[in-house]
């Protein structure tokens, strides 16, 4: 009851402060030299000439009423802005103009929000205006900041109804005030502009200005409820989850220029990269090639630099808008590997009947011991429907370079490629799909290691070669134990047991192992995981996870959205778990699943339409034994 009392007591004392300070305002204004001013504004018979000299004669003193006219026309909404604007300009200079208006708006700023915290929404009615802006969606808006900025630009909406509905966030004073005063400065230096040009400046380019700006006042004001249409579905989209949806579109020329010499200087930087083009690339076509790095887009690009071509890249990265700005500009479109993906389809024929060049790594992952990984039968029947000439860039030493378990790129690595052409439009249309199928594949196939023992003189200097291997090696072939393993600098070794392996400049193992690659020792586990799942009927694969989704806002890709359990078995991947706070049980069959993808000691993942469902398993380095096994139970255990 005494709080109770205490705030009405609050209240009641703001209340007769305000008022008190009103009167007090207005006294001012309304006496002596003060209130010639005021009648100057108004009155028609009062020239501008007499009106300056007025101002003039009061000196500095005469800022006092301009600066709390301009307090005034804030708190008082109907009072136009204008005339204490020009009038600052013409008799105080722009800087000096400028900066008196805006105290008188940071002073009408406050008042209204002293005004709103004491008196809340009671104050509403005096506010409301009849404008058609939707405030209380645009109060829920992610872009509310920049929406209030705007208010300012707009016709017809008084200073004060924004102050008020800014006050109405509740919103801490200081970031208030700031957007506030900092919103209404285009305007304030445009009236103050006005003035000082109309005394300083010649009267012809004072009224060519004034002309202009007349005539967009009148725009803004014929096409008023336009405006308003178009503000309101901003305030609408900006409702909207970010998406990754992408129409393909034309490249920007300057945009692709600078692109060009941006990407020469990194491979510059980073690889001694050399290429071989032993045919002509002319649109539309489709270029394949084989995927042993993140780097491969920066090579293939380089190499058909002349014909702006188009490139297809894993969803993910379109999650986060800013990066899928720059992707949608270098004519890069999403695909949801592994996955039934329209809109993908559609981009690829957008680009094939423009006559423009397609590139795709038909593989559609990193390879994960430099080795060529297999394609989609869906792969081959698009390329043979579109009945375009086919091209093929085979990169060699790309995958050493940067693999994608690796800490770091080995800089200064050798990386060569070469282009050719693999069928003519006649050919493709008149060639069987099992022999494209055949000659794809020859065609591509790949083996880093066999290529690095054809070139003796290549050699990796880099002092972490082994780092991230923990990542792909998942089974130690001493004592067969599995996720023991740990590196670093150039060794791995077994927690367990304490094998120690070593990795020369060549990528050539030695130790406590019989293999000469990492590719044999991979090969190796595969083959004991395939033992293993062939021998056991019930087999299956089980992981407390943490689930990730597309982020909402598109600030980054990701946003976690449950926790749970998967498991995978000989029906498909299963997660039990929640989902955005709900308990939900999600199946994916295993005929609908080609791989599971993964990240190397980071996650395996797979797409449902354009939604992609990251699972980050408890054991990290188990990510490449889900993938494997994903592989295993596809090809010889479905029905």
């Amino acid at each position: 009851m005494e709080r109770s009392k205490r705030n009405k007591i609050i209240k009641i004392s703001a209340l007769i402060f305000i008022v008190l300070s009103i009167i007090g305002l207005f006294v001012f204004m309304f006496s002596g030299e003060n209130f010639l001013i005021i009648q100057g504004l108004f009155d028609e018979n009062v020239s501008s000439d007499d009106l300056y000299e007025l101002i003039k004669n009061m000196g500095f003193r005469g800022a006092i009423p301009l600066t709390l006219l301009s307090t005034m026309q804030v708190v008082l909404t109907f009072l136009p802005a204008e005339p204490a604007q020009v009038l600052s300009g013409m008799c105080y200079g722009f800087f000096n103009g400028f900066l008196i208006c805006l105290m008188g708006v940071f002073l009408g700023n406050t008042l209204i929000y002293l005004a709103y915290k004491h008196f809340g929404d009671g104050l509403k009615r005096y506010f409301q205006k009849n404008i058609n802006i939707d405030f209380e969606k645009l109060r829920t808006s992610k872009r509310m900041i920049l929406f209030i900025f705007l208010l300012y630009f707009l016709p017809a909406i008084p200073y004060g109804l924004i102050c008020f509905f800014t006050a109405s966030l509740n919103t801490k004073y200081p970031r208030y005030i700031v957007l506030t005063t900092l919103g209404s400065i285009p305007s304030i230096m445009i009236g103050v502009g006005l003035g000082h040009m109309a005394v300083s400046a010649s009267w012809i380019i004072s009224l060519i200005v004034f002309a202009i700006i007349v005539a967009l006042i009148i725009i803004l004001a014929i096409k008023r409820n336009q405006l308003f249409d178009y503000v309101n579905k901003l305030i609408a989209k900006s409702h909207e989850p970010y998406k990754s949806d992408t129409v393909v579109k034309k490249h920007n020329f300057i945009f692709n220029f600078f692109e060009k010499i941006i990407f020469a200087i990194i491979i510059k930087f980073k690889f001694r990269f050399k290429y071989k083009k032993n045919a002509k690339v002319k649109g539309p076509c489709i270029v394949l090639c084989n995927h042993g790095s993140f780097y491969d887009f920066l090579f293939s690009a380089l190499m058909l630099k002349k014909q702006n071509p188009h490139f297809i890249a894993a969803r993910l990265y379109f999650y986060n808008k800013k990066l899928a700005w720059l992707l949608r500009k270098s004519g890069v479109f999403p695909k949801s590997m592994f996955a039934n993906d329209i809109e993908n389809v559609q981009n690829c024929l957008r680009v094939i009947k423009s006559g423009k060049v397609l590139v795709m790594m038909p593989e559609a992952r990193l390879s994960t011991v430099g080795k060529f990984e297999g394609i989609q039968e869906a792969t081959f029947k698009f390329i043979k429907k579109m009945g375009v000439p086919v091209y093929t860039i085979n990169l060699y030493g790309d995958y050493l370079a940067c693999p994608k378990w690796g800490d770091k790129t080995r800089k200064k690595s050798v990386v060569n490629a070469e282009l050719n052409l693999l069928f003519t439009a006649e050919e493709i249309q008149n060639t069987e799909l099992e022999q494209v199928k055949d000659k794809i594949n020859t065609a591509l196939n790949y083996d880093e290691f066999e290529w690095l023992s054809e070139n003796p003189g290549v050699k990796y200097k880099h002092k972490t070669l082994a780092v991230g291997l923990e990542n792909i090696l998942s089974r130690c072939p001493k004592c067969n134990s599995e996720f023991t393993l740990k590196t670093n600098k150039r060794t791995i070794t077994c927690e367990h047991c304490g094998m120690q392996v070593s990795l020369d400049d060549r990528y050539q193992l030695s130790g406590d192992v019989n293999f000469k690659t990492i590719a044999e020792w991979y090969e190796w586990q595969k083959d004991v995981l395939k033992n293993e799942i062939l021998s056991n009927p019930d087999y299956k694969l089980s992981s407390k996870v943490e689930l990730k989704h597309q982020s909402f806002d598109g600030k980054k890709m990701l946003r976690t959205a449950g926790f749970g359990e998967c498991t995978l078995d000989r029906s498909g991947l299963t997660y039990v778990g929640t989902i955005d706070g709900e308990q939900t049980v999600k199946k994916f069959d295993m005929k609908i699943i080609y791989r599971l993808l993964f990240g190397a000691g980071e996650d395996f993942e797979i797409y449902e339409n354009k939604q992609i469902y990251f699972f980050v398993p408890e054991e990290l380095r188990s990510a490449v034994k889900w993938y494997v096994a994903s592989e295993i139970l596809k090809e010889n255990c479905s029905e």
